[in-house]
């Protein structure tokens, strides 16, 4: 069974104190999230991470604070996130097989503009390309991208878990509910490294 791993946003401006976008508590997934990292990489499963990629004047900041934007410390992930063989996929429409080898890539960053990781770009490429067997979901944030890329992953017929020890909710109560919700479709547990 082909799995690839979705590390979803972890990027500064969330994880940290310091972030534009800052998820309470969220810096205290930085050792879980590394390990999930590092454990794929050990047993070449791929990491698909989507990132925040915005433009200075975004339209998602009519909703949201400024954050990511393309080129700033904040818009990057943690070198502790990061595998040494990857490639980053841009967002913008583009004949990504050709410029962007994700082949042997133990990490593919794909950037995004919007909250739901499938809203344009090229994701739903790079996914097909990959043809997993199983999605394994982690990240931040669990009521807002987390969802929507559980709630998109679904759509492609695969199985899809979630890793509920490397997510953090923005608010509590809505994260559970966010969990509650998804609970049918989904298998829910915590990071084994002897999977």
């Amino acid at each position: 069974m082909k799995t690839v791993f979705i590390d979803v946003d972890t990027q500064i401006d969330f994880l940290y104190p310091a972030g534009a976008l800052y998820v309470p508590g969220a810096e205290k997934l930085l050792p879980r999230l590394a390990a999930v990292n590092r454990y794929a990489a050990a047993h070449g499963i791929t990491v698909v991470s989507t990132v925040d990629a915005h433009a200075e004047n975004d339209p998602e900041f009519r909703d949201w604070p400024p954050h990511c934007v393309s080129g700033t410390a904040g818009q990057q992930k943690p070198r502790a996130t990061l595998l040494e063989k990857r490639v980053v996929v841009p967002s913008t429409p583009g004949d990504y097989q050709g410029d962007y080898k994700i082949e042997g890539a133990q990490q593919i960053v794909v950037e995004k503009q919007w909250i739901d990781m499938f809203a344009g770009g090229n994701l739903a490429s790079v996914l097909d390309r990959l043809n997993a067997d199983r999605w394994v979901v982690y990240g931040v944030v669990t009521e807002y991208c987390v969802r929507s890329a559980v709630i998109g992953l679904l759509k492609t017929g695969k199985p899809v878990e979630v890793l509920s020890d490397a997510i953090q909710a923005l608010d509590e109560s809505a994260g559970r509910a966010t969990l509650d919700e998804i609970r049918d479709s989904i298998l829910i547990h915590q990071f084994n490294e002897g999977w």
